[in-house]
């Protein structure tokens, strides 16, 4: 119900309720007037009727007192009169005239001649009312005429009572006609004051209208409604300073989203919501800086990408996605994150064609350093070959959204979201805000990649590009808990190259690291991914083995030795060098379970190779310990 209508109803209850009171109020006082005012009569009528038949006493016509009594009668609105003796009387004087003798007192003119009490009654209120009264004569000895001159009785005595009947009708009829016109005089009364208590309140309510409507714009996020002041005072100036409120939050909120918009580089074009848009924004931007905290603290990149992931699925509720890396240096992708959490890095690609991750510059997102959005451009990307099980039955149901991010000015890795078609619009709404993340993540990959690049460095032999001896040192407890939870064995080969000093003597050190170069090259040829190549130092290299039942120690070692024997190494000058290598060989946990004695053990077996003719693999044993502790 409208305020205007719902305060109209109140004031006409209220005047309503104030006339229904009054006329009650007047009713009650007519009636009570009516009562007074019959007893008034009533009392006047005993009086002269009193002194009527005491002067007829005197006078000695007492006997015509009914002919007065007929008379009175015949007074408008007095129904009846008569008069009855008490006993003193009736013992004094006789019962009186034939039709007083035929009068039985009822049983309130009894009373009132026993108790010498006024009886006041009003009967039949309503229809007919009339007023009874009943009042006794009682002997009095003051004034003229005395009754004590006529009647033997004491002071006080009751002489006779008379009853009185009178009509109130008119009064009745009176009465109501009054409160008739006074209330419908206070009706029309009501009547006007609700108009001009309506017409006085119009601005009012125009103006909380008003209010409604550009508070219900605002709470869309619309700040353009404005309010017509009616008025020149409060009300008016509640409308003006509304307006003006109003203004200066759509000029603030709109530079506010524009910033806002611009830090996240999303287009407010045809959004009309505002404040909801801002209030989203600033609320991810919030938890953006949470999120850039945190993978601050994280301490590989593979922990990044799993929070992003995390972000991705929890946050965003995408429902398929993969996290590629980019090696632009080598045009190479490889898979670091897939919705599927049991899938692990370097699976093959789940939603586009392997070939992105040999060939990066196939993916068109990496080529072009834009966001491949296939719900505005459906197939844009020949890449994108939808293969999870359950875009099998329905292939063309599924679209993607590819976010490049960009690391030091190329695309360091590349986000792809894959959908449903009916979800794509979604996704397009929500993809200025994944950016948003994954633009706060771009510089903290970069860091840990130089990070890791350096340590990198640090762990390599810069000559060979082999591990270093530090690089052992810091994950051979790493290693070797790996090979105890698999409960396989390691093999550690010391190797060395044969008579190595000649070379640098003779050739020069340039040739002696070519040589260093393509040994290493040899050893990393004949050895699997999952195996260590250290160079130990100097012309001494380590080899570090997961063995199996097809890949034993002896049988690399024996390759490895066979390799460097048919290796030709081209001379500046002109020609080839061949060079051979003695090699010891000891098993961890077999000769020892810790791994530093085992390394102790394999350089004695190379020692043992070297001092019987070099060019051979020597296998540790107990013998050769005990060899090398007499020989200490």
């Amino acid at each position: 119900m409208r305020l205007q209508t719902k305060t109209t109803l109140l004031t006409l209850a209220l005047l309503s309720s104030i006339v229904v009171i009054l006329t009650i109020v007047s009713l009650l006082s007519f009636r009570q007037f009516s009562i007074n005012t019959a007893k008034a009569h009533v009392r006047s009528a005993a009086e002269i009727v009193r002194v009527s038949l005491t002067e007829s006493m005197i006078n000695g016509v007492i006997s015509e007192r009914q002919q007065f009594l007929s008379r009175l009668a015949e007074v408008q609105g007095l129904l009846e009169a008569r008069v009855v003796r008490g006993p003193h009387v009736v013992s004094q004087y006789g019962a009186g005239l034939e039709i007083e003798r035929t009068i039985t007192p009822d049983p309130i003119e009894q009373n009132v001649l026993t108790k010498g009490m006024p009886y006041y009654a009003l009967t039949e209120e309503w229809s007919s009312p009339v007023f009874r009264a009943t009042i006794p004569f009682i002997a009095d000895a003051e004034g003229e005429p005395n009754c004590m001159a006529c009647h033997r009785v004491s002071v006080g005595a009751v002489l006779g009572a008379i009853t009185i009947r009178l009509s109130l009708v008119d009064l009745q009829r009176t009465a109501i006609v009054t409160i008739s016109i006074m209330d419908a005089i206070m009706l029309s009364a009501a009547l006007v004051m609700t108009m001009l208590f309506r017409w006085q309140l119009t601005p009012v309510v125009k103006t909380a209208q008003g209010v409604q409507r550009v508070v219900t714009r605002a709470k869309s996020g619309d700040f353009g409604g404005r309010i017509r002041a009616h008025t020149g005072d409060e009300v008016g100036q509640i409308a003006r300073d509304l307006n003006r409120l109003m203004g200066h939050l759509k000029q603030s909120l709109s530079s506010i989203t524009r910033d806002v918009a611009r830090l996240m580089h999303y287009d407010l074009q045809g959004n009309t919501n505002l404040l909801a848009t801002t209030t989203e924004m600033v609320e991810t931007l919030v938890h953006v800086s949470q999120f850039k905290q945190a993978i601050e603290e994280d301490q590989t990149i593979d922990e990044v990408y799993a929070r992003i992931a995390r972000i991705l699925k929890d946050h965003f509720d995408t429902p398929h996605f993969s996290i590629y890396e980019v090696d632009p240096e080598h045009n190479r992708m490889r898979v670091m994150f897939v919705d599927d959490p049991v899938a692990a890095p370097n699976t093959p690609c789940r939603w586009c064609d392997p070939m992105i991750l040999t060939k990066a510059d196939t993916c068109r997102a990496q080529r072009t350093g834009k966001t491949i959005d296939a719900v505005a451009s459906p197939h844009i990307c020949s890449r994108f070959l939808p293969n999870s099980a359950e875009s099998d039955a329905h292939p063309n149901e599924h679209i993607h959204i590819c976010i490049p991010v960009i690391h030091s000015g190329a695309v360091g890795s590349i986000i792809q979201i894959v959908m449903r078609r009916d979800h794509g619009r979604m996704f397009q709404l929500l993809t200025p805000f994944i950016a948003v993340y994954l633009r706060e993540s771009a510089p903290v990959v970069e860091a840990k990649k130089l990070l890791a690049a350096l340590r990198e460095t640090v762990l390599r032999d810069p000559l060979t590009g082999l591990h270093n001896r530090r690089f052992l040192e810091e994950f051979v407890e790493t290693m070797v808990a790996t090979a105890t939870r698999k409960q396989s064995r390691i093999s550690v080969l010391m190797t060395d190259l044969d008579h190595f000093k000649e070379v640098n003597d003779t050739y020069g050190h340039d040739v002696g690291d070519d040589v260093l170069r393509a040994f290493a090259k040899v050893l990393t040829e004949q050895t699997r991914a999952s195996d260590t190549v250290v160079r130990f130092g100097g012309e001494e290299f380590m080899v570090i083995l997961q063995e199996s039942a097809e890949f034993s120690g002896d049988q690399v070692a024996e390759k490895i030795r066979s390799a460097v024997e048919r290796l030709k190494i081209p001379l500046p000058s002109g020609g080839t060098l061949k060079r051979t290598i003695s090699i010891g060989l000891a098993r961890l946990p077999t000769d020892s379970e810790d791994f530093w004695d085992v390394a102790k053990f394999a350089d004695l077996a190379l020692y043992k190779a070297k001092s019987e003719g070099r060019n051979q693999v020597v296998a540790y044993t107990e013998e050769i310990c005990a060899v090398d502790n007499e020989i200490g």
